[in-house]
């Protein structure tokens, strides 16, 4: 399942790439990828390949901000791969622990240990490093990515809240496609106001894309988006949180690492170390985050 996550991711980010550069519409395409999740997810209940939410009017208002904050994200996400090379976007979004830590302690009032707060020096250095000396550095792209860290790490952060209550019946899969059906709908409107009247077949004709071809790449790109994040669900259900942190550290290196050797993006050797320093980082916090504090003895 880990191998199958981590393929899943690489060909996301190569063709979703692809068809960001071929037509830059961010809120577009995050659209169709949503439109491609709650297609899945609709056939999933469908099925009976997992029970079917009962929800109340109440709990669709206490989803309605995670699946504001879940679009967003997502949108900020392909805002930033569309500006930026895909490995420098994956090296910033190495700083969401630092975000985590952030908002868990204004949210949730948990108060970090010292060996987690010591493991964000090196994720905050380390993508500092890399900026400066990244080849595509561009502003929007990397606030972009900033932003995705920000509105991830929230919809995180109000997802554990909302899955502590006991009152609450959901389970976190049936969460995240009720979050995925939610956020088809609020992007859907935005897309239309913000790119509607700009993408058209008309449009994608003059600029000489080949429109069957963009097709199948945004197809296959809305299909890895869904099933990634549907594996990743169903591993943290069969391993320890400890494991699946450490997994998701290392599936960071694998998308950086091929998608330098297929797009040939150019990488000097501060710009690697950076990024390096930063993933080591991410490595510690992964641990850190789950050693327990020892009981004091009387």
């Amino acid at each position: 399942m880990i191998l199958v996550w981590y393929l899943l991711n690489i060909y996301f980010n190569i063709f979703n790439k692809l068809v960001l550069k071929a037509v830059p519409f961010p809120y577009t395409i995050t659209t169709f990828q949503f439109a491609s999740g709650s297609f899945f997810i609709t056939l999933m209940w469908l099925l009976n390949l997992h029970p079917k939410p009962r929800l109340s009017l109440g709990q669709y208002a206490k989803i309605l901000p995670l699946a504001l904050v879940h679009t967003m994200g997502n949108v900020f996400t392909n805002m930033s791969l569309g500006k930026v090379a895909v490995s420098f976007t994956h090296t910033i979004k190495a700083m969401e622990p630092f975000f985590s830590v952030l908002l868990s302690v204004l949210l949730l009032g948990e108060t970090p240990s010292f060996l987690v707060l010591g493991s964000l020096v090196p994720i905050v250095g380390g993508v500092v490093l890399a900026s400066m000396t990244e080849v595509s550095f561009n502003w929007i792209g990397f606030w972009s990515a900033m932003a995705s860290n920000l509105t991830n790490q929230s919809r995180n952060v109000f997802s554990k809240k909302l899955l502590a209550d006991k009152e609450e019946t959901l389970d976190d899969i049936n969460l995240f496609s009720i979050m995925t059906v939610m956020s088809f709908l609020l992007s859907a409107p935005l897309m239309l106001s913000v790119e509607g009247i700009k993408f058209s077949p008309s449009y994608l004709q003059s600029t000489g894309v080949n429109l069957q071809e963009l097709c199948i790449k945004a197809a296959l790109a809305g299909t890895c988006f869904h099933f990634y994040q549907q594996v990743s669900y169903s591993l943290l259900a069969r391993v320890s949180p400890v494991t699946h942190s450490v997994a998701n550290c290392v599936k960071r290196v694998v998308v950086i690492v091929s998608s330098v050797l297929f797009f040939k993006t150019p990488i000097s050797p501060i710009n690697a170390l950076g990024t390096g320093v930063a993933l080591v980082g991410v490595f510690l916090y992964s641990r850190f985050k789950k050693v327990k504090p020892k009981a004091k003895t009387a």
